[in-house]
């Protein structure tokens, strides 16, 4: 089977006339990284929250948090998904179950998606900083206590911007995850980055042409958000606590 090239495709028309096709991924491209700001935001407030508290030493707390880490981790995100967009509107009060139905598009497949991945990513941000906390040396929760701190005290000032320093490189790496994953919303109607090059595909019948520019976008965005992280790893670092990349720290720091 002979396959027709055309590059030129992305300059033509869209059928529905909003512009070129590439424009039209352009939009596909903001969708995304909306979607993805959104749900990162609320998975940063969850996840900081939810690994502090399995740290505070309340058992009770910390069996409530860790049900709610093993729930979210261990159901696949695309059936999270459909059970955000499908089940959650059946669930709630009568009124806000029927608005939530009929939001306009894009925001009835947006609010959905965003808050499915927002808290199926909260919980790896909560592990992360759990494991944070837990890395740091026992003498700094201590010395914050000697000094009269309380114990949110204790955590706001001395434990958690420590603890930001050091999972930085992970917290970038589940961010790059979360842009990703706004790919799976095309299956509840979000017409994301995706699902545009997916509905290029079916109008143009240019498959390889729309998935490779899709791919190209998708690369870009990424090494930027890894170059800009990069800088701003390197100038919240603390000498001689956190070495640069492949060095060890020195020992009494």
């Amino acid at each position: 089977m002979n396959y027709n090239w055309n590059w030129g495709i992305f300059f033509e028309l869209e059928p529905g006339a909003s512009g070129t096709y590439l424009v039209y991924l352009m939009g596909g491209l903001g969708w995304t990284l909306i979607t993805a700001l959104m749900a990162w935001t609320l998975a940063l407030i969850l996840g900081v929250l939810v690994g502090t508290l399995r740290t505070t030493g309340n058992t009770r707390v910390e069996r409530i948090c860790f049900g709610y880490t093993e729930l979210f981790r261990n159901i696949p995100l695309l059936v999270q998904m459909f059970l955000w967009y499908f089940v959650l509107p059946e669930f709630l009060p009568g009124t806000l179950g029927t608005s939530m139905k009929q939001m306009p598009p894009p925001w009835a497949s947006m609010v959905p998606a965003v808050l499915c991945l927002g808290i199926f990513m909260s919980v790896r941000v909560a592990e992360q900083v759990r494991s944070g906390i837990q890395s740091l040396p026992k003498g700094q929760r201590m010395a914050g206590q000697a000094i009269g701190l309380t114990q949110f005290q204790t955590y706001r000032y001395v434990l958690l911007p420590m603890v930001f320093r050091i999972i930085l490189p992970p917290l970038t790496s589940e961010f790059l995850n979360t842009i990703k994953n706004t790919s799976l919303a095309l299956t509840i109607g979000l017409m994301e980055l995706t699902a545009r090059a997916r509905a290029m595909q079916e109008f143009s019948f240019q498959v390889f042409e729309a998935f490779a520019a899709a791919t190209i976008i998708y690369l870009v965005v990424n090494l930027f958000v890894v170059l800009a992280m990069r800088q701003v790893e390197r100038k919240i670092k603390v000498p001689g606590f956190i070495g640069s990349p492949g060095q060890v720290p020195q020992a009494g720091h």
